[in-house]
């Protein structure tokens, strides 16, 4: 019995203590990938009833779980979570966002809509990817992000990248207008912009790129390059204030600076030249500036100017938020500061802060209100752009300052023409005497009031939004002198703009949505109504007060001594302005069956006061079929998704100007048999135009696989532009009109693959990449054999071929000795009408077989847009570590070296050193590069040629991010803390001699040089 009894106690302790040991309390928090915690998520002990869920705050406590339990935890929106406890009683536990379930529902046009349902080609890039990007302009950070997009960057502070969506329709575009017809438009939430500039990138909750025009066409007349729908972050109902500051400090350093000749390279391409000035200005310099101790043939002097003018150079942002909400409301607040310098070496910055806040409040049941607001005041000084192309071409024998020149001022800047030379040369007196400054404000304001009229089926909402834009420009011109000719500025200039922009809109509309078995049904009808206004006041003043302790108190017109230029009798102050008004009614039918056949139309009639067509028509129609909901498709282990849609669509491009122009009358006198008789003779100078129209046929695919965790999008498209503007040649009459009788096609392919995989609670990746083909084509030009731009410098425009494509002789290699000129009929008619032609020199393609080298042997040399574009990015998340990687890159275009090519009307420049070190100097040397003589003699630089047009293709190592998220801290207030390290742009490969690759219009001439960027940034989350 006492043995019995021992054995007995001892079971039920060892009962009792495994019981102890199994069973705990857990508590903790759930909270997104964000760090805003969740409340009313689910938390239940698999395989049980056992359960509780998350408390306002996101906290959870949950009793009774067995040590070797698993939690399930599951959010709507979120993906189902589950975590082993293995015995710890605090688990904060972070839910991923249920990527198929953020698909499900897209802004679109007026709305928003199931991305299962759209029949259109839409990409939409959320914030995380957004605010990677350390630049002042939101849409830089889509660069290589979206297929089918091509953004161009700017490296000047403050400046705007250029946008493509599916290349340019527009001809006006490349004729050097003051507005740009292909640019997107701009819909910030619901309001219309022509940028957005102004936007800080951590506001910004997606960014969507509307590509076809069947997602497009319901903003009618604005839409034909495209539209990009921006909504800024809000504020979720219920949730506790959420208090974040992101910020970033950084470094710029300009990449790929192109190197130019020294000293000893000039010199001795100089002596190579034949000529004996050039030798002799080397003989000069050596004269003023002493000789060099280690090579007594090369003056003393040894300037790299690209060095001297580019500085690195300072960026930093921060921005402050809070979101939150009740029950009843929700709102979003921000603060923003951004500051970046310019790396060329003068006052070129940019500097903007913005207060932007939102507020949407539940009035009733039935009726809600939004109201939201956004002040931007931001300082751009814009740089000198001409010190690129003087430090191009600036000589390396000459210093920046000449102490012997003791009659300049400010400083005694040193001229080349005092070597000989027949330019100055030097960039400094203008960098350092020109202060062009924007004062540039945007106050922003959106008002809206929606009221369900049939509760969960129809509504109607009413919205007013109002942009109100200044720019006070300010540019002053500060005497200088350091020579005659053009090395002098003999008065200070000042020179003042005022410019308002006002866009007011009106929309109205009226939503429909019902469900009736297997219809699904959304109708939608409304109007819009659009005031935009511009109002512009300049004047120009002449020596007003300078000199030491005068600062901006003087720089005012009404201290300088005159407004007028007397001597040319002209005036410089102006005043214009112009007002536009447009009317538009709308309509838009979604429909699906059972979730597989998808139906969608638009119609949107737009009317306004710009053109002699008061009206425009665009309609729109899309297809889908979703058949991974077939039952063929079912289970099939594959296909999680997949869907194939068509639309076609048409859109109107009112970014044309307007018509311009006039009609004059004469009154004259004729003798008819000896009778005078008067008359009128008119004659017309008017342009007639309208909107231009674009088509658009789209075909796509969206797809996913293997449990969600491949996504594909894939589309190909033809887009169509009728009743393009171009010039037209009148019969008879000197001159040129535009008119809309010109056709352009663009089409092309594009494929985005995303790879997404959840390997571990504590690992995950995606991988992913797009690319996009783009081919542009003129389809008419009314006749005109071609349309031309630029001289002998030629773009032309040619039916069958891409806008703007570049035109010249097409380079044959270079000639070796004498008995290669005398075999080429072509270099020995050149010589009998004249010319010189030396080994050393091009040999040109006879194209049209003449026996002669002239114009009419141009060819196309290649386009300046893109026929292909690319991007790849690779992140990995390892417990507290976070990294990203994103490469893009661009092909099969060109790029006009306008700089190299300037060596023909430049006096006496310097030469790049790629030129110098690769220049032919005799029999089998090079037959790429022409001699230190050839690259100057007419017959290799009187037309544009292959040399001179360079392959554009480049690869970049756009960013990397390295981010680490400290510890959670405890306590009420304890921050979620993450400190990340970037470098923006840190490599790209490419083969053009020049700064960078990417130049918008494809001239480069002096392209502002695009910088990396290295930062060290901290997010704090409370």
């Amino acid at each position: 019995m006492k043995l019995k009894s021992v054995l007995l106690s001892i079971s039920f302790f060892m009962f009792q203590f495994v019981v102890f040991a199994q069973d705990i309390t857990v508590s903790g928090t759930i909270s997104d990938n964000t760090g805003n915690l969740l409340p009313g998520a689910s938390i239940i002990v698999k395989g049980t009833t056992i359960g509780t869920q998350t408390d306002f705050d996101g906290n959870f406590t949950l009793a009774d779980v067995p040590t070797d339990a698993t939690l399930v935890i599951s959010y709507i929106g979120y993906t189902t979570q589950e975590v082993p406890v293995n015995g710890q009683s605090t688990l904060n536990i972070t839910l991923q966002e249920d990527t198929q379930a953020l698909d499900e529902v897209v802004v679109v046009g007026y709305g928003t809509q199931k991305k299962a349902d759209l029949t259109g080609a839409i990409t939409t890039i959320e914030s995380e990817d957004i605010t990677k990007t350390p630049a002042g302009a939101p849409m830089q950070s889509l660069q290589g992000k979206v297929a089918g997009l091509q953004v161009v960057t700017s490296g000047a502070p403050g400046a705007a990248p250029t946008i493509r969506v599916r290349g340019i329709g527009s001809y006006d575009n490349n004729i050097g207008d003051s507005f740009d017809p292909s640019t997107p438009l701009y819909i910030v939430d619901g309001a219309f912009y022509d940028d957005i500039d102004f936007l800080n990138n951590e506001d910004i909750e997606t960014i969507s790129v509307l590509k076809d025009a069947s997602a497009s066409a319901i903003y009618g007349v604005r839409a034909a390059n495209g539209v990009v729908l921006i909504q800024t972050k809000s504020g979720k109902k219920n949730q506790k204030a959420q208090i974040t500051y992101d910020g970033y400090q950084g470094v710029q350093i300009a990449q790929n600076v192109v190197r130019l000749s020294n000293s000893e390279q000039f010199a001795t391409v100089a002596r190579e030249s034949g000529s004996d000035a050039e030798a002799q200005f080397i003989e000069n310099a050596i004269q003023r500036y002493g000789r060099s101790r280690i090579n007594p043939n090369i003056p003393d002097v040894n300037t790299d100017w690209y060095d001297l003018i580019l500085r690195h150079a300072h960026i930093q942002n921060h921005s402050l938020g809070a979101t939150g909400g009740s029950e009843n409301s929700t709102y979003s607040l921000g603060l923003n500061y951004f500051e970046q310098e310019g790396v060329l070496r003068m006052k070129n910055d940019f500097e903007r802060f913005n207060i932007r806040g939102k507020l949407n409040v539940d009035l009733s049941d039935r009726l809600q209100a939004g109201i939201s607001t956004l002040f931007s005041n931001a300082t751009r000084f814009r740089p000198e752009e001409a010190a690129f192309a003087s430090a191009y071409s600036a000589v390396p024998v000459m210093p920046v300052l000449d102490p012997s020149k003791t009659d300049a001022f400010p400083r005694p800047y040193a001229n080349a023409q005092d070597l000989g030379y027949r330019g100055p040369q030097n960039p400094f007196p203008l960098m350092e005497n020109t202060e062009n400054r924007d004062r540039i404000r945007n106050t922003l304001m959106a008002l809206d009031l929606s009221y369900q009229v049939i509760p969960e089926k129809l509504t109607f909402k009413t919205a007013y939004y109002h942009n109100f834009e200044t720019i006070e420009t300010r540019e002053l011109r500060f005497p200088y002198f350091f020579g005659t000719g053009n090395a002098f500025r003999e008065n200070a200039e000042l020179i003042k703009k005022n410019q308002t922009f006002s866009e007011q809109t009106w929309d109205n509309t009226l939503t429909y949505n019902d469900s009736f078995g297997k219809h699904n049904l959304t109708v939608l009808g409304g109007t819009a109504f659009r005031d935009l206004s511009f109002e512009l006041l300049e004047a120009k003043g002449l020596n007003f007060p300078i000199g030491p302790g005068i600062g901006d108190e003087a720089y005012f017109l009404d201290l300088a001594q005159t407004i007028v230029d007397m001597e040319n009798n002209t005036r410089v102050t102006g005043d214009d302005g112009r007002r536009e008004y447009f009317l538009s009614y709308f309509g838009r039918v979604a429909y699906n069956f059972d979730n597989k056949y998808l139906l969608y139309g638009t119609f949107r009639a737009d009317g306004t006061s710009k053109y002699q067509e008061k009206w425009g028509y665009f309609p729109a129609f899309g297809a889908g079929w979703v058949v991974s909901q077939e039952p063929f498709m079912q289970n099939n282990g594959i296909f999680d998704f997949l869907k194939l849609r068509a639309s076609w669509g048409e859109l109107g491009n009112a970014n044309v100007a307007a018509s311009e122009g006039d009609i004059t009358s004469e009154e004259v006198l004729a003798n008819f048999g000896d009778i005078p008789f008067s008359g009128t003779v008119t004659s017309s100078d008017f342009v007639a135009l309208r909107w231009e129209r674009t088509a658009e046929t789209n075909f796509g695919l969206t797809a996913r696989l293997f449990d969600n965790q491949l996504s594909i999008e894939s589309d190909y498209y033809i887009r169509d532009t009728e009743d393009a503007v171009i010039p037209v040649s009148r019969l008879l009459v000197a001159g040129e009109l535009r008119q809309n009788v010109g056709g352009i096609r663009n089409s092309g392919f594009e494929l985005a693959l995303n790879w997404n995989k959840q390997v571990s609670p504590d690992f995950s990746y995606t991988i992913g990449g797009n690319i996009a083909t783009l081919k542009n084509e003129v389809l008419d030009l009314d006749g005109q054999e071609n349309l031309l731009t630029g001289g002998d410098t030629a773009q032309r425009s040619i039916v069958g071929r891409s806008i703007n494509h570049f035109f010249g002789l097409e380079v044959d290699g270079v000639y070796q000795t004498p008995e290669e000129i005398q075999s080429d009929p072509a270099a020995v008619a050149a010589i009998n009408g004249g010319r010189t032609i030396e080994p050393g020199d091009f040999r040109y393609v006879d194209h049209n077989g003449d026996g002669l080298i002239d114009a009419q042997d141009r060819v196309d040399l290649g386009s300046y847009l893109p026929s292909y574009t690319f991007g790849f990015n690779l992140g990995i998340n390892y417990k507290a570590f976070d990294f990203s990687l994103n490469v893009i890159g661009q092909g099969g275009h060109v790029i006009a070296n306008m700089r190299r090519f300037a060596i023909r009307q430049t006096p006496d420049p310097n030469i790049d050193r790629d030129f110098a070190l690769n220049r032919w100097t005799g029999p089998g040397s090079t037959n790429s590069y022409p001699s230190a003589r050839g690259i100057k003699n007419s017959w290799s630089n009187e037309f544009l040629n292959s040399f001179f047009v360079e392959d554009g293709d480049f690869v970049r190592l756009q960013n990397v991010t390295l981010g680490y998220t400290l510890p959670q801290l405890t306590g009420k207030f304890a921050p979620k803390i993450r400190l990340y390290l970037t470098a923006e742009r840190p490599l790209t490969l490419f083969d053009y001699n020049g700064f960078s690759p990417e130049v918008a219009n494809g001239r480069d001439q002096q392209t502002y040089p695009i910088a990396g960027v290295y930062t060290f940034g901290m997010n704090i989350k409370i």
